[in-house]
């Protein structure tokens, strides 16, 4: 028997549901139904970066799926800061707007989840009551627990992870330096060669993060707060900066502003680098055209920042149950195994293989990887994320040093 396209989906969003239902309690299960019921008609305000049109491709996709499965709309707010959704329900709090705020789901991690905990922001907890969350083994993948160190208790539902990587034309370069301190030496040798994006952009502020952990004597102290040791912890960074700088693209007076702009400057043989959070970036790049086939991936020799992200419900959204009912398809199977491939975004799923049902598996299994993308041993270790207090005194200090 054939089926289309839709009743393809329509069973593997069932099988995704069954898989899930048969993980969670009775209870919980009719908390759910009853949910899904008060969601259907309601428009869900999702305040999310949109920086990458392959992601808001990605998230009109989900848009669709969500309205014809469970009758709630998506409208995506698309914000060049995620600081900035963080500033509207701080600025509804204070104007005692506590009801019929006007973000319903905010895609966050970091110090701007850290200031939303903080501040008592947050609706939830909202993982426990999620079905889709049950696909997820917390106690191996504690990291979707853990926000840039701060725990998250139920506060925000995981729907993506991350890890930072290099990429380069191996037609160009054919022996890619490994270490931040190599990177520093070749781009003394080859002037106008390397660049990054300026702090506070997230892939800016990561690579400064990355240096520091090479060359920080104890790499430990950054998962604790940032005290009276910054200036003593941070000192090698700014020695490192004051050094590579002028040897930047442009001499360190400009620089892209995010992934794509990195791409575009590779592409054109401006740059012999680029940064991605996206291990599949290289390889979607050269599905889309936008880099030559000659195009690879590498990680440096010690690991590289890697993160999960996460979207959260403000505690004031006028519409949360149709965000809760958007944050567990994030979860699905179907969200994740389309989100992970590299023809559409690359981004890797924080779902645990053995907790699908074989329908679900399969998904994965049909991927394919991609001639850029590494393979999960070849992306080697992890580095946790500092604790957010490092990323924002880091921007402000390289700000006040590089920023004019």
């Amino acid at each position: 028997m054939l089926f289309s396209e839709s009743g393809l989906k329509k069973i593997m969003l069932a099988v995704g549901l069954l898989a899930a239902f048969q993980l969670i309690p009775p209870a919980q299960a009719q908390e759910w139904s009853q949910i899904e019921q008060k969601a259907r008609g309601q428009t869900v305000y999702w305040n999310a970066w949109g920086g990458d049109e392959a992601i808001n491709a990605y998230i009109r996709w989900v848009g669709e799926r969500v309205a014809a499965d469970y009758g709630v709309t998506v409208e995506h707010v698309k914000l060049a800061d995620t600081a900035d959704a963080v500033r509207k329900v701080v600025a509804e709090k204070s104007a005692g707007r506590n009801d019929g705020g006007s973000v319903d789901l905010i895609w966050i991690n970091g110090e701007n989840f850290k200031a939303m905990k903080d501040q008592a922001l947050l609706h939830g907890p909202i993982t426990d009551t999620l079905p889709n969350y049950a696909l997820i083994d917390t106690k191996a993948n504690p990291a979707v627990e853990l926000d840039f160190t701060i725990p998250t208790e139920g506060l925000e539902s995981p729907w993506g992870q991350a890890k930072l990587v290099f990429i380069y034309d191996n037609a160009i370069v054919q022996d890619p330096p490994k270490t931040m301190m190599a990177l520093q030496a070749y781009a003394l040798a080859h002037p106008g060669r390397v660049t990054y994006p300026a702090p506070p952009q997230f892939l800016g502020t990561t690579f400064l993060k990355q240096a520091l952990y090479e060359l920080v004597e104890t790499p430990d102290a950054l998962l604790q707060p940032a005290g009276d040791n910054f200036e003593s912890v941070t000192a090698p960074l700014w020695a490192y900066l004051d050094k590579i700088h002028p040897a930047l693209w442009r001499e360190g007076r400009d620089y892209p502003d995010g992934d794509d702009a990195l791409i575009r400057l590779l592409d054109e043989g401006a740059v012999d680098f680029a940064l991605s959070f996206h291990p599949g970036r290289a390889s979607s790049a050269i599905t889309q055209g936008l880099l030559p086939d000659t195009a690879r991936t590498f990680v440096l020799d010690g690991g590289t920042i890697g993160n999960t992200h996460y979207v959260a419900i403000p505690y004031n959204a006028a519409h949360k149950e149709g965000a809760m009912v958007l944050a567990n398809f994030l979860l699905s199977p179907e969200a994740q195994a389309h989100k992970q491939d590299p023809d559409i975004w690359g981004d890797m799923t924080v779902l645990t293989m053995d907790k699908l049902a074989p329908e679900g598996r399969a998904l994965f299994d049909a991927l394919p990887r991609g001639i850029a993308t590494l393979s999960p041993a070849e992306l080697g270790p992890t580095l946790p994320e500092p604790h957010p207090s490092w990323m924002t005194r880091i921007e402000n200090k390289w700000l006040e040093r590089y920023g004019s």
